[in-house]
Parts: structure tokens; C-alpha cells; sequence
């Protein structure tokens, strides 16, 4: 052997844990497959959701006697081990490049249609003229 050390391929910079210094870190469930997996290594997610679902969210808002009342949101923490997190896609597979790249992934940004008067909702079952009347829908042959 030569004197000089050789150095190991490492996959990971921090080699797929946040231990960093600790021994030994507890073991939590993964909640999908009830693997045991190192609570450092395990990833972890906010599920945000209304406790109300969209379709009864407006029948409690009119009914409510408080005006401009927000309704609690249910935050549930997921966790999983790295084969479930693939396989359910909350997290991918990235190249060697990509893996290098520790930015987080750009927020999707949700785009707001303007809102027109009441009632008339979204101009369904055809289009509406200037005079108030409607135009006929196109015969298909």
C-alpha cells in the first residue's frame, strides 16, 4: 500500500443524516410503512389542511356570527423513511449535480382569476354579450 490516504467516494455531503456530532439519534416510525428509521434521517413534512373541507367552508362562513372569522388550519406532521418519500414522491431522485444543489425547490405560486359580479359564474353555458342576452351555443354537425 502507499503511504499517501485514500480518500472514499462519499454519495452525500453529510451522508444522508443531520447527526452531525451526535452519536446516536432516536428512532421514530415512518407513517407509511412503520419502518424504524433514525429521526435525523427520516423526512419530514407539514401536511397544512382546513379542518373544513371547500365545500362546507362557505355554508359555515355565512352562517357564522362573527364577521371575517378564519377557521383553524389542521397541521399534521408526516414523516417518512427515504424509500416511501421516493415512492410517494415527496422527495426525488437527483442527479450527482443535482444533489450538490441545496436551495430549496421553488414554491409554486398559485395565480388568482379575477373575480367578476356574483352570479355570474364564470360565464358557463355561453358567452355574454354587451346587450344582456345570450349567444346561442354552435351546432355541431
Amino acid at each position: 500500500l502507499s503511504s499517501h490516504s485514500v480518500k472514499m467516494v462519499v454519495k452525500r455531503r453529510n451522508h444522508g443524516r443531520s447527526k452531525h456530532g451526535r452519536g446516536k439519534s432516536t428512532s421514530i416510525r415512518c407513517d407509511n410503512c412503520a419502518r424504524m428509521v433514525p429521526k435525523d434521517k427520516a423526512i419530514k413534512r407539514f401536511h397544512v389542511r382546513n379542518i373544513v373541507e371547500s365545500a362546507a367552508l362557505r355554508d359555515i362562513s355565512e352562517a357564522s356570527v362573527i364577521d371575517g372569522y378564519v377557521l383553524p388550519k389542521l397541521y399534521n406532521k408526516v414523516q417518512h423513511c427515504v424509500s416511501c418519500a421516493i415512492h410517494s414522491k415527496v422527495v426525488r431522485v437527483r442527479s450527482r449535480e443535482g444533489r450538490r444543489n441545496r436551495d430549496p425547490p421553488a414554491r409554486a405560486v398559485r395565480i388568482q382569476r379575477p373575480q367578476g359580479p356574483p352570479g355570474h359564474g364564470g360565464q358557463q353555458g355561453g358567452q355574454q354579450q354587451q346587450g344582456g342576452q345570450q349567444q346561442p351555443a354552435p351546432v355541431r354537425a
